[in-house]
């Protein structure tokens, strides 16, 4: 009995040097004042229990932003014509900066490098899709290594929660008002909350988990304990995915997919792109990416994309492009069956968008969202060229990125080897510029 009582005693003195152990490093680390330590047994147990819990958890992330200066001088669109154009220059000046920071690292990849910054400029999320070892994630960190905003990583794993991506509510003790202390509610920011989000492997996650990100994507805000916290703006998922592995992956949800601007298929390097790459890798010298712009700079020039002027025949000609990704019609406004209806054109004659191809072979077509990301990205081509106004060819540029990933096709184009992107390349082909021809 006198032994049992001994080690007990021991246990209880050992609980106690580690939670003050465990203190002295909260202390250290986080600059929160220690818990009194005043109690032996299962009471130095449960404060020892409670330390490691507040050692893992982070104060919250100071995220930086613009200066004062810099917003108010942000906020000051353009209103004469002069302004205008000066604005456009500074656009088109910035852009190249940024692509030519981008360039330093990453080589070749020209058209993916300038469609992701076209997502930036236009508050759009983008899906990078490539075999591994490409440099799909040496982007995204190059990218936010050229931009002055917060960036954090994700890497997507089976085991990966919801908390973990937004954040928890942890429980502090803090000092009241009359001196003594209490224990209070306080919300732990997750990883999301930053400006430019790698998700890496993003369909190595489960459902539920990448779940988490359809607020934050649409909403730009997430939603923890029945509190609202808005991001920081602006807010940009990069998320990357192998398309060839399957085992141990989990398919992005439809939902998901949808609220992605562009997929963008990384292909592998060329014969005199691989060479470059091995002289800048292994020849012992790094390149140096230094910030091209801050947050206030690129929420201006958002706003600036937004002002492009397009014609209604040319936005009539994104809308029918839509259109016709939905098999036998219009698509958006379903029949009573269940089955997509025709729309009707002057006269009550029928108008149909859709291709053979595409009855054939699609199951759903594409959202709303697609069309929003027609125009948007077409603004932004247009501003690139020094254009005021939209042209047609800045939608069918466009189309690829933004509609492959919005189409849902049926068991016989899955038989036949029939990929999304030969549908949108036929519906480029076929549309006409023109209503009614």
């Amino acid at each position: 009995m006198g032994r049992l009582r001994r080690s007990l005693t021991v246990a209880a003195r050992a609980s106690v040097v580690v939670a003050r152990s465990l203190t002295v490093a909260v202390r250290k680390d986080t600059g929160w004042k220690p818990v009194s330590l005043r109690m032996r047994g299962s009471a130095a147990l449960g404060q020892a229990r409670a330390c490691v819990r507040i050692r893992c958890s982070r104060p919250p992330v100071q995220h930086k932003g613009p200066t004062l200066a810099e917003t108010t001088a942000a906020l000051k669109d353009p209103q004469t014509p002069e302004e205008v154009l000066a604005a456009a220059a500074r656009f088109r000046e910035d852009f190249a900066k940024v692509r030519d920071q981008v360039s330093r690292v990453m080589v070749g990849q020209t058209e993916i490098i300038e469609n992701v910054l076209i997502c930036l400029f236009v508050g759009g999320h983008v899906l990078l899709e490539g075999v591994p070892g490409i440099g799909k994630t040496l982007l995204v960190r190059t990218l936010a290594r050229a931009l002055d905003l917060s960036f954090s990583r994700i890497q997507f794993t089976p085991d990966l929660m919801p908390a973990d991506i937004s954040g928890t509510t942890v429980v502090l003790e803090v000092d009241s008002e009359g001196g003594r202390r209490e224990r209070v509610f306080r919300f732990q920011p997750g990883p999301v909350f930053a400006q430019i989000l790698l998700a890496d492997e993003i369909n190595r996650a489960t459902p539920k988990t990448q779940s988490a990100l359809l607020e934050a994507m649409q909403e730009r805000s997430v939603t923890v304990g029945g509190t609202t916290h808005a991001l920081p703006s602006p807010f940009l998922v990069m998320a990357t995915q192998n398309p060839i592995e399957q085992e141990g992956t989990y398919p992005l949800p439809e939902a998901q997919l949808d609220r992605f601007f562009f997929k963008l298929l990384v292909g592998v390097a060329k014969r005199a792109e691989m060479a470059e790459i091995l002289n800048r890798t292994t020849g012992g010298v790094d390149a140096e990416v230094r910030p091209a712009l801050n947050a206030a700079q690129v929420l201006a020039h958002q706003r600036l994309i937004r002002r492009v002027a397009i014609a209604p025949y040319i936005q009539d000609y994104a809308v029918r492009m839509v259109l016709a990704t939905h098999p036998g019609g219009e698509g958006l406004d379903g029949g009573r069956d269940g089955r997509p209806t025709v729309e009707k054109g002057e006269g009550g004659a029928a108008e149909k968008f859709s291709t053979p191809m595409v009855d054939k072979f699609v199951r759903l077509g594409a959202s709303p969202r697609a069309a929003q990301a027609l125009v948007l990205a077409a603004k932004c081509r247009a501003l690139l060229d020094g254009r005021a106004a939209v042209a047609t060819d800045d939608i069918r540029r466009t189309a690829l990125p933004a509609l492959r990933h919005r189409l849902i096709l049926n068991f016989e184009s899955h038989a036949e080897g029939v990929t999304a992107d030969a549908i949108v390349q036929n519906i480029v082909q076929t549309l006409p510029l023109e209503a009614g021809v």
